[in-house]
């Protein structure tokens, strides 16, 4: 049964607080580029930025255009406009605290719901808005933090300069990804009903797997840049392309325009180069080993060009904690991998047919009609 709970709305709204102030972080972060005279790196900085704008704008709009078919023309172009000025992600939000408090604090209140509605229908709108958010900042997080944060570490790798304003991003940026997974998995369960509810000591472990592993890979494509910037394009360009193949054998059917389902694996595509994701809810056990297999056999040979090819680099103190850093994150997250997917990963994925067991099968159809959208959601 989904509930929105009180403890569910204030993550909500402290989730809309670090929205609200990474973006201002973004453009603190590039004016400081700016006024050193690092004007690529500035740049780069709101490339990414306008890039998930943009990407996360176009499926915002194109969610709300299917969840109001059938509804006035006015309405949508109202929504449209909203989101060519870059912010359906707040109407989002405004819906999402609107549905969240009547769930949280209202519900429960004689005479507030209304006896024709089921009374699991405010929660059930106020958790599909959310997930509709969390996977929003899914996107961002793959498209503009993650990257951002490759960029401020080998920013400060090259240069070798200490500021507080490169820590406070960095920061930042590593409590953006934090959340934003977390918050997606937390949402994810809740939306779909034969996924188990996602408990403290599960969150953290799950938490430390994706937060060490994304660490150690960062720090690892930061080494290879240092080595050589064609190397790293070459890198990555492989990864996406085997990212994106994978998803297309896969057959995703995440939306329902053809082009948006191409977008939509171009960005899972993306997305695979730093972290694994199961984009169809199957069992991965081959794939993820595969996967984090070869993730480490990248950073250990990284590690050991930089310890017979380049030994004067390694002699400074700066790049020998980096590499520490790089492979302990990388030995910890594969442990705490191994123990969330041993003990602690959710072994049944939702059926569309375990929804038509309600009477007459009404009740089951409708609620395989409303979710569709998030039984194609990415699953962890």
């Amino acid at each position: 049964m989904m509930t929105f709970t009180k403890q569910n709305f204030i993550f909500l709204v402290g989730g809309m607080i670090i929205y609200v102030v990474d973006i201002g972080v973004d453009f603190w972060v590039a004016s400081k580029y700016f006024c050193q005279g690092q004007y690529c790196w500035g740049i780069l900085m709101l490339c990414f930025r306008g890039l998930s704008s943009l990407i996360t704008q176009l499926f915002s709009y194109e969610w709300f255009k299917n969840d109001w078919e059938g509804a006035g023309t006015g309405k949508l172009k109202w929504i449209f406009l909203v989101h060519v000025f870059q912010c359906g992600i707040f109407i989002r939000y405004w819906f999402a605290l609107k549905y969240g408090f009547h769930a949280a604090f209202k519900q429960n209140s004689s005479g507030d719901a209304s006896e024709t509605d089921p009374p699991n229908s405010i929660h059930k709108q106020a958790v599909d808005i959310v997930t509709d958010i969390n996977m929003l900042r899914v996107f961002k997080t793959f498209l503009e933090t993650t990257p951002q944060l490759f960029v401020q570490i080998y920013v400060l790798m090259e240069h070798g300069k200490n500021n507080f304003w490169q820590y406070a991003a960095i920061i930042m940026s590593f409590c953006g990804i934090s959340f934003s997974t977390v918050d997606y998995q937390i949402s994810l369960r809740k939306s779909l009903p034969d996924k188990d509810e996602f408990r403290v000591l599960p969150k953290l472990v799950y938490l430390f797997y994706k937060l060490l592993t994304i660490t150690s890979w960062i720090l690892t494509i930061s080494l290879i840049t240092l080595l050589s910037v064609r190397s790293f394009v070459i890198l990555l360009v492989f990864l996406w392309i085997c990212g994106f193949t994978w998803t297309l054998k896969q057959h995703t059917t995440f939306c329902k325009s053809k082009k948006m389902e191409y977008l939509y694996r171009t960005i899972v595509g993306i997305i695979l180069i730093f972290t694994f994701f199961n984009v169809k809810g199957r069992k991965t056990k081959v794939c993820i080993f595969i996967y984090y297999a070869t993730h480490s056999v990248v950073t250990l040979g990284a590690l050991f060009v930089y310890m017979f090819w380049k030994p004067f680099i390694i002699e400074e103190i700066h790049f020998t904690v980096v590499s520490i850093l790089t492979f302990l994150s990388l030995v910890l997250g594969i442990i705490f991998l191994v123990v969330y997917y041993r003990c602690f990963h959710p072994t049944a994925y939702c059926k569309p047919q375990a929804c038509s067991d309600e009477v007459d099968g009404e009740a089951g159809q409708k609620d395989r009609m409303e979710m569709g959208r998030f039984q194609n959601f990415i699953m962890q």
